[in-house]
């Protein structure tokens, strides 16, 4: 079965209907059961969004792609010296 991506802003949403339902007496499994999704993934998402804005997730998801692309970048840098630096001294 193909997996559902929800964004941010839906996360937060589902999770905070979860929260009105889990204050007016619902358990988690029918909570979890109404929002659709599992009780390892309401947690997950409870741990990562948990009191969050809807501005706050978007930000933290950029900041969390530019994070990738900045990893990424220093790891090619990283690569590139270390080639550099066994052709200066004749290694190869």
């Amino acid at each position: 079965m193909p997996r559902k991506a929800n964004a941010p802003e839906q996360i937060i949403g589902k999770l905070r209907q979860a929260e009105i339902m889990m204050n007016q007496g619902s358990t988690v499994a029918e909570v979890c059961r109404k929002i659709e999704v599992t009780d390892q993934t309401y947690f997950r998402w409870r741990k990562e969004y948990g009191g969050m804005r809807v501005d706050q997730a978007k930000r933290l998801k950029s900041l969390e792609e530019e994070n990738i692309r900045l990893k990424k970048l220093v790891a090619d840098l990283s690569l590139d010296k270390a080639i550099l630096k066994e052709a200066a001294s004749g290694n190869y």
